[in-house]
Formats: structure tokens, C-alpha cells, sequence
């Protein structure tokens, strides 16, 4: 179980689009429980895919994982767009929750878009656990729960720590500065999608 838990926490303990965006959610303090659940809870469906064996299924299916990756090229470069957008519009946060309230709808289909449509997400879930889960036969299931437990505590933390770094985001210029690290994020991912 805790080689589970440190593989897990190796692979998902990097910046990418699904942590940026729980990350502003966290400081924006805003269905940060619902977004915490929808991420921890992804990985741990496609890690029980993954180690129940649909790794095989995805080599016969395999025209998913292009499909997946245009449609993720095509989202992160629109969501990268919006979120540049936001960052020069007169309207900025600012660490006191100010700024327009987003639906938990839209706001969880931001959320399972930036977890379902990143290809990335079924290498390292579904094919890399996976697989690593099930060389761990007969114990390929703790093997999985530690890795499961690890998106558990990183969501977690990531979530509900980021009222730590409210003060850093007392200024709306902080805010400005995060949302054009997060384009950068989602174009470079975009970027690493088309060339990859």
C-alpha cells in the first residue's frame, strides 16, 4: 500500500491543468469540497480501471487515446484563452472571494473537462498504475488503494491549504499573475499534446 501511495503521489504531485484549477478554486474558496471529491474520486474510478485490467481494453481501443488528445489540445488551448481573458478584464479577484460566483455545475463541468479530456490523466491512471498495480499480483488492490489514497490526501491538501496562500493573493495583481501562469500551464500541455 505504500508503494501505491508514493507512486500515486509522484505522478499526480505536478502542476498541471486539474491542479491549477483546484488550486483557484481553493483560494477562491469556492465548492472547493465538490471539486476535491470530482478529482480524488476520477482517479480512483480510472485506477480501478486500470488495475481490474482495462489496460488491455485500451490497446484494442486504439483510437481513444488520439481522439482524447485532440480533444484536449482543443480544450486547453479554449480554456487557456478564456482564463488570459480573465486575467486582463478590469473585474479581478481578489482573495476576499470578490468576483463573479460560478454554478457548481459549471464549475464541476470545468472540472471533469480538465480531468476527462487530458490524455495524460489515463497514462498515468488507467495504463501506469495499472500496470504497476498488477506487478504487484496478488496484492495488486493495496498496491491501488495507496495510489487511491494519495489523490485523496494531494486533492485534499491542495484544495483546503490554499487558504494558506490567501495572503499572497490579497492582491489583485497575485490573481492576474496566477491566471497567466495557468494559460502558460494549458498551452504548454497543449503544446506537449501536439508535438507528443
Amino acid at each position: 500500500m505504500l508503494a501505491g501511495l508514493g507512486t500515486g503521489l509522484s505522478l499526480i504531485v505536478v502542476i498541471g491543468a486539474q491542479n491549477a484549477f483546484v488550486l483557484r478554486q481553493g483560494l477562491r474558496r469556492e465548492h472547493v469540497f465538490w471539486v476535491v471529491v470530482a478529482c480524488a474520486a476520477s482517479d480512483m474510478i480510472l485506477m480501478a480501471l486500470g488495475t481490474g485490467g482495462l489496460e488491455q481494453v485500451s490497446r484494442l481501443a486504439y483510437w481513444l487515446l488520439p481522439v482524447l488528445r485532440w480533444a484536449g489540445v482543443g480544450f486547453l488551448i479554449v480554456y487557456g484563452v478564456l482564463t488570459l481573458r480573465r486575467a486582463f478584464k478590469s473585474e479581478s479577484m481578489s482573495a476576499t472571494g470578490e468576483g463573479r460566483p460560478v454554478s457548481l455545475g459549471r464549475c464541476l463541468a470545468t472540472c471533469l473537462a480538465l480531468t476527462y479530456l487530458n490524455p495524460h490523466v489515463y497514462i498515468d491512471t488507467v495504463l501506469l498504475i495499472g500496470s504497476v498495480a498488477n506487478s504487484h499480483r496478488p496484492l495488486q488492490w493495496s498496491f491501488a488503494a495507496g495510489a487511491m489514497a494519495g489523490s485523496w490526501i494531494w486533492f485534499t491538501a491542495l484544495g483546503f491549504g490554499a487558504r494558506w496562500l490567501r495572503p499572497v493573493f490579497a492582491s489583485p495583481v497575485a490573481w492576474r499573475v496566477l491566471d497567466i501562469v495557468i494559460t502558460a500551464i494549458m498551452w504548454t500541455l497543449a503544446v506537449s499534446l501536439i508535438l507528443g
